[in-house]
């Protein structure tokens, strides 16, 4: 009997033990195979694809954890911390500035998923403030179109190419400066994405693209993936700009295959490329970044802008851009 309760007495805190260092191990091999994920670019399926765009956020836990198991679990702490230092090395450029390199005349660009309902009035006072010389509005429906109009979107912005639906399938470049729609520069997968030529009053011109593939929800993953191999890559004899909401971050391949092509995204060159533009206007705050601007490599980035419109759940991007 005594040599029961001593024996269990031994067994119990063993156990415990055990069990310790077995979590230690396990939630040190978590962010190890996210940090293997992500910076191989090995994310498969929906679940995968849309876990990468908590990438941030797994590398404050990560150092979290990292600390915490230094205090108990060294070795564990050790293959956390190398997936912290993986993790940091792909997501911390963000958030510092490139100086802009060239000095040409400025493009300035706004981006915004209207999500079909966006304050109007709202969206003609930021185009107001800002003062960009293209607008690509995703989400686009008739409707939404002449509430925009009737706010006095037609007089500040003119010039316009658009292919506007119900739904999330419409989209539409509106314009300072004349437009001219390009027809056949790619084919788009998902929703629509018209492209055109916008000539600056100093006869410079730019081509513009609004971007809006599917989201890489469920069986839809695949075609997303295709979406974004699809989009065309940067031209030798004009700046190209894409602009809108990809459904995708930089923590995705199919993200930085396509920036591979010759592309920079704006947000990113300003310092600003950890700022998240969804969800807005819900019980949480935005958490990741899915809307973006990506310019041309040979395009200097003078600043972007993120900001808030009602009615609608992404927040708009705006960035200004040096031409070459």
């Amino acid at each position: 009997m005594i040599a029961t309760e001593k024996s269990q007495r031994v067994t119990g805190p063993t156990t415990r033990r055990a069990r310790r260092r077995r979590m230690s191990w396990l939630v040190a091999a978590v962010f190890a195979a996210w940090a293997v994920v992500r910076v191989f670019g090995l994310e498969h399926g929906s679940f995968l694809t849309q876990l990468m765009t908590l990438t941030p956020y797994a590398l404050v836990a990560g150092a979290v954890a990292a600390v915490t198991l230094a205090l108990r679990r060294r070795a564990a702490a050790v293959l956390a911390l190398a997936a912290c230092v993986a993790l940091a090395a792909a997501v911390l450029p963000r958030a510092f500035a490139e100086p802009p390199t060239a000095r040409g005349p400025v493009l300035k660009v706004l981006s915004i998923n209207l999500f079909s309902r966006a304050d109007a009035q709202a969206v003609v006072s930021l185009v107001r403030e800002l003062d960009p010389d293209v607008f690509s509005a995703l989400e686009l429906g008739p409707e939404t179109v002449r509430r925009l109009d009737a706010a006095g979107l037609d007089t500040l912005m003119p010039h316009r190419v658009l292919q506007p639906a119900r739904g999330a399938t419409g989209s539409g470049l509106f314009a300072k400066h004349p437009l001219t729609e390009l027809k056949g520069l790619f084919t788009p997968i998902g929703h629509n994405m018209p492209a055109a030529t916008v000539t600056l009053p100093s006869g410079v011109q730019a081509q513009v693209v609004a971007i809006h593939p599917n989201p890489p929800l469920g069986s839809m993953a695949a075609e997303w993936n295709a979406s974004l191999a699809a989009m065309p890559p940067p031209s030798p004899d004009v700046v190209r700009v894409l602009a809108g909401d990809f459904n995708a971050s930089l923590d995705h391949r199919a993200m930085r295959d396509l920036l591979a092509k010759g592309y920079v995204d704006a947000a990113e060159a300003a310092g600003v490329g950890l700022t998240p533009t969804w969800p807005h206007g819900r019980l949480l705050p935005p958490l990741v970044t899915i809307d973006h601007v990506l310019a041309d490599r040979r395009v200097g980035v003078a600043r972007v802008e993120v900001r808030d419109v009602p009615r609608t759940d992404h927040r708009a991007v705006f960035a200004e851009l040096r031409l070459p």
